[in-house]
């Protein structure tokens, strides 16, 4: 049997199959992987497409959308690989991509998750936005990268060109032993989308493994391929999802202090929505804290530790670094 399974999600996205599935079926070692495609009850024809053109492609198909945490969570324990590849259907491979995460989790067995060197489909000198070189949480929860910071995106210089160890992996393309997947819980399904790979990370990183970024291995991102920037659902989703990560990860009370913070900070983004006229965005706002309320209760227990605590990537409020020191990039500048 093959140690990887590289899971792509599936859901009507035959054109992005057509057009990224090719390199990734060209530069995946044969002898080290099976590429899987987890179909979450398309209509559009992928099935089909993939039957035919791609017939050695292993494809799950399930009968209706289970939305990304779920479908990923069904595919993945019916596989029975030693590592498992989130991988997004909008991602190029690049040649022999995946054997410096693989070489890498084969060596470090404290290693529980790691992800390549993420840069832009659109613009190849430059980092992509959902995960650049690696990804942290600062002291409010805020995600931020390598090579990423809230609206400024860097070029790739080679500035990040070692492995270093991060708080969260990019769900764009996730390399996770399969085992710790499960044991961690999987993906939160309650998220359906957004900040579910941050709150897995979380969950691997309390287990007392180790999250790195492997920038020996690239690929390239298209992003914003299920919901663009500007969707209110997006809105919607991170800023629950964001509190509910907070809630259940961060100690009772600390997390408490935390949050009452963070929910002022998530006021202050409602009256700029507000005051920009955007008020499906403001809309959007409201009722995810509204739920965040509700659905927080289906939690009922925390941790003795705070991890954001336990780096200075963690401990820093990317917020006032950014809009008032305007630090533009990870380093500082």
């Amino acid at each position: 049997m093959k140690k990887v399974a590289v899971v792509i999600l599936n859901w009507n996205g035959l054109k992005l199959l057509q057009e990224f599935l090719p390199s990734v079926c060209a530069h995946t070692p044969a002898h080290l992987a099976d590429v899987v495609v987890a179909d979450n009850g398309s209509t559009d024809g992928s099935v089909e497409w993939l039957q035919k053109e791609y017939p050695d492609v292993t494809l799950i198909a399930m009968h209706e959308n289970h939305g990304y945490a779920r479908g990923y969570n069904l595919a993945i324990k019916e596989l029975p690989h030693q590592y498992v590849v989130l991988l997004n259907s909008d991602v190029e491979a690049t040649p022999d991509w995946l054997t410096p995460l693989l070489d890498y989790c084969e060596s470090h067995p404290d290693v529980g998750a790691c992800q390549p060197k993420l840069l832009s489909y659109r613009n190849k000198k430059a980092f992509e936005y959902a995960g650049a070189a690696g990804g942290f949480l600062d002291k409010y929860g805020y995600p931020y990268c390598r090579g990423r910071l809230f609206f400024t995106v860097e070029n790739d210089e080679g500035q990040y060109d070692t492995p270093a160890e991060i708080f969260w992996a990019t769900g764009a393309c996730l390399f996770m032993r399969r085992e710790v997947y499960l044991q961690a819980g999987g993906l939160d399904e309650s998220f359906f989308a957004h900040m579910e790979e941050i709150d897995l990370c979380w969950r691997v990183k309390l287990l007392g493994y180790k999250i790195m970024t492997i920038p020996d291995s690239t690929m390239y991102h298209l992003g914003g391929a299920t919901l663009a920037s500007t969707s209110p659902r997006k809105t919607y989703l991170n800023f629950r999802n964001n509190l509910l990560m907070l809630y259940k990860n961060l100690p009772r009370k600390e997390g408490r202090t935390i949050l009452f913070l963070r929910r002022l900070l998530d006021t202050v983004a409602l009256m700029r929505y507000i005051l920009g006229r955007e008020w499906s965005h403001a809309h959007a706002v409201w009722v995810a804290h509204n739920h965040f309320r509700k659905e927080r209760k289906r939690y009922t227990s925390q941790p003795d530790v705070n991890l954001l605590k336990a780096t200075p990537e963690g401990r820093c409020n990317i917020v006032f670094d950014y809009f008032v020191r305007k630090r533009r990039t990870y380093r500082g500048k």
